[in-house]
C-alpha cells in the first residue's frame, strides 16, 4: 500500500517534470534564431467578429525563404485585423499589406540582439529549472507526510533520493535545449 503511493507520488512528479519541459520547448520556439519561422507568430492574437483569436485560426502562415513569413488571411476582411495584431504584438516586424496577404521581412539579427535573445532564452530556462526545483520541494513534503502518516522511513528516504535523480534529469534535459538554442542564435 505504502509503496503504491510513493510511485504515485513519484510518476506524478515526473509526469509534472515533464510539462515544463514541453513548456521550455514551447518558450523555446517562440525566440527567433535569425531565419523566419511561422511559430514566430504563434502567441498573437487577432480581433475576429468581437473576440481575440490566435492568428493560426484565421490565416495560414507560411515561411517560402528563410527572411520572409507570409500569412494568408481565410477572410478576405480580416487581413486589416491581422495586420493590426502583427504590430500591436511588438515584435519587431513591419508587415506589408497587398490587399491578398501580409508579407513580413525578418531583418537579419544584430550581435547585440542575438546577445538579448540568448538571456531570454536562458531566463526560460531558469523558469523551468525553479519550476523543476519547486515541483522536487512539493514532492518532498508529500513523501514527509507520508512517513508522518505511517509509511516507513527507508521508504520515503529511497523515494527521496530518486526525486533527486529525476530532478537532475530534468535539469540536464533544460541545460541541453539552452545550450541547443544558444548555439542556433549565435550560428550567423
Amino acid at each position: 500500500m505504502s509503496a503504491e503511493k510513493i510511485k504515485a507520488c513519484l510518476d506524478h512528479t515526473e509526469a509534472e517534470m515533464n510539462k515544463a519541459i514541453s513548456h521550455l520547448e514551447s518558450e523555446l520556439t517562440k525566440v527567433r534564431a535569425g531565419k523566419a519561422n511561422p511559430s514566430m507568430l504563434e502567441s498573437i492574437q487577432v480581433e475576429y467578429y468581437g473576440s481575440y483569436v490566435p492568428i493560426s485560426n484565421v490565416a495560414s502562415i507560411s515561411s517560402p525563404d528563410a527572411r520572409t513569413l507570409v500569412v494568408q488571411p481565410w477572410e478576405k476582411s480580416s487581413i486589416t485585423p491581422i495586420e493590426k495584431a502583427i504590430m500591436a504584438a511588438n515584435l519587431g516586424f513591419n508587415p506589408q499589406n497587398d490587399g491578398v496577404l501580409i508579407r513580413i521581412m525578418v531583418p537579419p539579427l544584430t550581435e547585440e540582439r542575438r546577445k538579448d535573445l540568448v538571456k531570454k532564452a536562458k531566463a526560460e530556462a531558469e523558469h523551468c529549472k525553479v519550476t523543476l526545483r519547486s515541483l522536487r520541494r512539493d514532492a518532498n513534503e508529500t513523501l514527509k507526510k507520508m512517513n508522518k502518516d505511517g509509511v516507513p522511513e527507508d521508504l520515503t528516504k529511497a523515494a527521496e533520493a530518486k526525486v533527486q535523480i529525476i530532478t537532475d534529469n530534468f535539469s540536464a534535459k533544460a541545460d541541453k535545449h539552452i545550450e541547443q538554442k544558444e548555439k542556433e542564435i549565435m550560428t550567423v
